[in-house]
């Protein structure tokens, strides 16, 4: 009996041994992944900040640190971010689910029931900021802390599974969304450093916002497929609030006193009052946001019907580019395109704005016409991504005309109309998309679309040489009826380069 009591002691003391050898080497295992997680971490902070410095040094470069145009480019990118954050967890909901996999019809319906409240909207939105040009910044603010106030009430929504809520909100966030965006428009000329353009400065500030909210979508999907809508929409509402209080910290010259116009009503800006340079820049923008909608739903639609000749019956079985592979490719070669756009529009420095706009034109008209005799993947990808780089381009450029050429007293109430108009374009084009796709053939679908974009580009073109030839024949005129002021600008033109003081 004792030794069978010896050698239970004896089991017992090397269980007890096994126990706390084990036990030490969870410790130290838990000290290893502690320490391994703080140097993860400490690694993690040293690239944010790292980060954070180069893009801090790309936001305030030639100037912009000391007009407040970097403050400006950080705050909307910050504001992408969060609205790509919104649109991600509502993804799936009735406003922003486009329903591509059912019926035209569907699709149709969704177009006019969600963008229609939203295009009467966006004409009231800049009539309003321009009552309030003293207040820029607060008006910048007060968009983003409504847009927070609106996150905490869709979230409480989405669990309670309350569609009008969603839906009014929904609306609300797109509204005060082209808020911001008219009057970040509006502001851009006070923040403008002398040695960068508009254009370039635009330019700026889109590549940001399309860089913040490329790297958004993927963190907001990941949130929403582990925590759900509901969570992410209250990770956007602190998001929304402390950059309201950024835009109240932007400079105070963003701010223009308030003047009042003698014996003038406050009348509506509409697009016969903008002037020709503006109206031609419109108008081609509204050309490429027509055709842009067009092309996204009719693709999508010949995708899925395997309209396409990379899907058909024989070549499908070979082909790597199954129908889900052609769509992410396509959305793909749209989001470089308009980054390449944003990129582009910023080394365009000393370039006129309504060159460009009338080239981003002839370029998409070309290309159209070459995917119209040669329709393949490539040249449906290469459409997507010059469609999208014009309509990127264009854009900034005719920002950049309206900063110019509109008195800043109805700038807001340009940028109100001309968004709602390019908004419609966009619908309606989408439209087009939807019933030429019922045809099923890429020739038809794209030969209309390049003879539309080369008359436009071509009226376009004899409008503006009919301008030139008009002030050419005015300017004749006035030399006719005033000869001694013909015969001063000779004399000026031949006196001889002399200095008079002498230096």
């Amino acid at each position: 009996m004792g030794g069978g009591w010896e050698q239970a002691r004896d089991i017992s003391r090397r269980m007890g041994q096994a126990i706390g050898g084990a036990g030490r080497a969870g410790v130290r295992a838990g000290r290893a992944t502690a320490s391994g997680a703080v140097r993860a971490g400490r690694a993690t902070a040293r690239g944010a900040r790292k980060a954070g410095r180069a893009t801090r040094k790309l936001t305030y470069a030639g100037g912009a640190g000391r007009t407040g145009l970097g403050r400006l480019i950080e705050l909307s990118a910050g504001n992408s971010a969060a609205d790509a954050l919104v649109t991600v967890a509502l993804a799936s909901t009735v406003f922003f689910g486009v329903p591509v996999g059912e019926a035209r019809g569907s699709v149709a319906l969704y177009l006019v029931i969600t963008m229609l409240p939203f295009g009467l909207l966006a004409p009231f939105v800049g009539p309003i900021l321009d009552r309030f040009r003293s207040g820029r910044r607060y008006v910048m603010a007060g968009t983003l802390f409504g847009r927070g106030l609106l996150c905490f009430a869709m979230a409480a929504a989405v669990g309670a599974g309350d569609l009008p809520t969603l839906f009014i909100g929904a609306l609300g966030v797109l509204v005060l969304s082209k808020a911001y965006n008219v009057s970040r428009a509006a502001i851009m000329p006070s923040v403008l450093p002398a040695d960068i353009t508009l254009v370039s400065a635009n330019a700026r500030v889109a590549l940001f916002t399309l860089v913040a909210a490329g790297v958004a979508v993927p963190v907001g999907a990941g949130l929403t497929a582990w925590l759900g809508s509901a969570v992410v929409l209250r990770v956007a509402m602190p998001a929304f609030l402390l950059l309201g209080v950024a835009a109240v910290r932007l400079p105070r010259h963003v701010d223009s006193p308030d003047q009042e116009e003698e014996g003038v009503a406050p009348r509506w800006r509409t697009l016969l009052k903008v002037g020709p340079a503006v109206a031609e820049a419109v108008w081609a923008n509204v050309a490429l946001r027509i055709f842009s909608g067009f092309l996204v739903f009719f693709l999508l639609f010949l995708v899925q019907d395997k309209a396409v000749p990379w899907l058909a019956a024989p070549a499908a079985a070979a082909s790597f580019f199954d129908v889900p592979r052609t769509i992410a490719l396509l959305a793909l070669a749209a989001g470089l395109g308009g980054l390449a756009g944003a990129a582009v529009a910023n080394w365009t420095r000393n370039h006129s704005p309504q060159v460009i706009v009338l080239v981003t034109l002839a370029v998409t008209a070309a290309t159209t016409t070459a995917t119209a005799v040669l329709f393949g993947l490539w040249t449906a990808l290469a459409v997507s991504l010059v469609t999208a780089f014009a309509q990127e381009l264009g854009k900034l450029a005719l920002d950049a005309i309206v900063q110019r050429e509109i008195g800043e007293e109805v700038r807001s109430s340009t940028f109100g109309v001309v968004e709602a108009v390019l908004q419609f374009a966009w619908v309606f084009g989408g439209l087009l998309g939807l019933v030429l796709s019922l045809t099923r053939s890429s020739l038809a679908g794209f030969v209309a679309p390049a003879v539309a974009l080369t008359g436009a580009l071509g009226w376009l073109l004899v409008t503006r040489r009919g301008r030139v030839r008009a002030a050419e024949a005015k300017l004749a005129r006035q030399r006719a009826e005033d000869p001694d002021q013909q015969r001063t600008e000779t004399l000026d033109r031949t006196k001889p380069l002399t200095n008079p003081g002498g230096g």
